[in-house]
Parts: structure tokens; sequence; C-alpha cells
């Protein structure tokens, strides 16, 4: 199995660390499997960590994407693709079920 470290957007960050957002969708530029780990990192809408965060009244920076606000590890249960539902996805996406690891 497979470790692959992503960017999310913040606009959907929160829904993932909170398990309301149970999937994935992305291009397939990485080979995912079921059962790969996929270490999730917020970041703003113009691609960069975020650093306006506050976890226990420190501030957190670009220096510290590990921090438990800025990174959610999720495991990919299942995955679509093309070739499933080839009116709906892309060729070279898929769609991952994930669930959060821990849990």
């Amino acid at each position: 199995m497979t470790k692959h470290t992503l960017k999310l957007n913040d606009r959907y960050f929160d829904a993932v660390a909170n398990g309301i957002k149970t999937f994935e969708i992305r291009k397939d530029d990485r080979g995912f499997r079921v059962g790969d780990t996929l270490k999730l990192y917020r970041v703003g809408v113009d691609g960069k960590y975020m650093t306006d965060l506050t976890v226990e009244g420190k501030r957190l920076t670009e220096d510290e994407p590990s921090s438990f606000a800025n990174r959610v590890e999720v495991k990919v249960k299942y995955i679509l693709t093309h070739d499933d539902f080839p009116d709906g996805i892309p060729e070279e996406y898929v769609v991952m079920s994930i669930e959060k690891v821990g849990e």
C-alpha cells in the first residue's frame, strides 16, 4: 500500500476531517489503489499551506504542515474509474471512497 501526500483546499478540508465528505475525486496521476493512505494537507485557494490557523494559542506556519489542524489521513476504501462509469468520470480521473484513519 502506498502513502500519498496531497494538498486539499480549505473549502473541503474540514468536511473530510469531520467525516462528512467521504470521497475524493482526483486525477489518477499516482496510480491510486484500494488500501492506499492519503495524507491530506489543508491549503488556501492559492494552493499554499494555511498559515493563519491557531491551535492552543500557537500560530501555525508553513513549516508545520503536519500540525494536527492542517493534516488528516484517510484510507482509500473503494475506487471508481472511467471504465466503471464512462459517462460520468473523465478518463484520467478516479473517484475514491475514503475513511479517516483510526476510525
